[in-house]
């Protein structure tokens, strides 16, 4: 089994796509109106219409309505980008902190209030963890 995606779903899809494209800086790849990819090279972050719900089962996924996952992707420097999305992102949760287990970490919201971790390995054994 491999993951290759988070699907995100939210009630309007190019401004989640666009701040996603800021944050990441990739540019989107779109199937339909409804539906766009912003693909890593770990994974796919998935963005689709709250119109493609029905396709599975009507009512299975809610718009602007996670309360558990975080959004993870690492970076080369979490200050930089900190700097770089400071006028673009309207809620950060926290500035670039230090966590015990050594990663340097930004977190912030998203639009529809998903919650982005971007972090950068500090500690020799962070940095081994992740092979940079």
């Amino acid at each position: 089994m491999k993951l290759v995606s988070i699907r995100l779903i939210t009630d309007d899809v190019q401004r989640l796509v666009s701040f996603y494209q800021q944050v990441t800086g990739v540019e989107a790849t779109w199937a339909t109106t409804d539906f766009a990819e912003i693909a890593t090279p770990a994974g796919t972050l998935a963005i689709g219409s709250t119109r493609t719900v029905a396709l599975f089962a009507a009512g299975s996924a809610r718009p602007a309505d996670n309360h558990t996952a975080i959004i993870e992707f690492l970076v080369p420097d979490v200050d930089a980008d900190y700097r770089r999305l400071r006028d673009a992102v309207e809620d950060f949760v926290n500035e670039p902190t230090t966590m015990p287990w050594g990663n340097r970490s930004l977190l912030f919201r998203d639009p529809d209030g998903n919650l982005i971790n971007l972090f950068t390995p500090v500690t020799a054994r962070a940095v081994a963890k992740f092979g940079i």
